[in-house]
């Protein structure tokens, strides 16, 4: 069983390595080089490139998001270690201990998701409403389930997993196959795709960054040290915002030669 979740663990990160590097390509890089493509030339590059690049992103999104569903349950929820999962050590770990938080990954992909449909002319509203669901999901997890201040942090992270996986292939990818059939054949896509990609690509990158500290670090004294997990989450999602955004304003001033 510990090979299994190494070996698990291995894959789960070299896939999110492949996933997470694609996505901050897409938003810092070919963000600001696809506008710079005349027609003719757009029409040869993207047919070509896109194709290869999102084939690479979302099997890594795949493998990423399947990996750690396999790393919830050997961790978690197969009861081998469950002082990672219950404030009691000494309690069996059940099915009823567990379910509500996994359960709330798949719910919390469903709210997010129809919250910026309905919300898309208030989308800052939206992403504060998002911010403070997320913290309701994990008061739920550490106040009422018992969950340790570990699988507390994991189960937002994974809650974000859960989104952006969905996102790239319930939102993006269909999004992207139009644009690509569109541009190779010299017409102009729909709006609703290069928009509805842009934002849900964008969304990712922001969830990103917390979730790669939660999910790399959260075994560090410094965020368990904290008690007050209250403190900790909206700290943690304000700053990954606004190291992201300065991330996106520095993209947008890099020239090329």
């Amino acid at each position: 069983m510990e090979l299994f979740e190494l070996a698990d663990r291995w894959l789960h990160f070299g896939a999110g390595v492949l996933w997470i590097g694609l996505l901050y390509f897409f938003n810092w890089v070919n963000s600001a080089f696809a506008p710079t493509l005349d027609a003719e030339t757009k029409r040869k590059v993207v047919p070509e490139l896109l194709p290869r690049a999102l084939y690479w992103f979302r099997w890594g999104a795949a493998v990423t998001w399947v990996t750690g569903f396999f790393l919830l349950f050997l961790v978690y929820y197969h009861g081998y270690d469950g002082a990672y999962l219950l404030e009691d050590q000494r309690a069996e770990i059940q099915a009823k201990d567990w379910l509500p938080g996994f359960l709330g990954l798949f719910v919390g992909f469903l709210v997010y998701d129809a919250l910026f449909k309905v919300m898309a002319r208030q989308h800052n509203l939206a992403v504060l409403i998002w911010a403070a669901l997320t913290m309701g999901f994990a008061y739920f997890l550490r106040e009422t389930s018992g969950f340790s201040m570990r699988a507390t942090y994991i189960h937002v992270a994974a809650m974000f997993g859960t989104a952006m996986a969905a996102n790239v292939w319930m939102r993006i990818w269909p999004a992207q196959k139009r644009i690509i059939r569109a541009i190779k054949n010299g017409e102009a896509p729909d709006p609703t795709d290069p928009a509805i990609a842009g934002l849900r690509s964008k969304h990712n990158t922001y969830m990103s960054v917390p979730l790669l500290l939660f999910m790399v670090s959260v075994h560090q004294p410094a965020i368990l040290s904290i008690s007050e997990w209250y403190y900790v989450l909206p700290v943690v999602l304000v700053v990954s915002f606004l190291v992201t955004k300065a991330l996106y304003a520095k993209a947008k001033s890099i020239p090329g030669f």
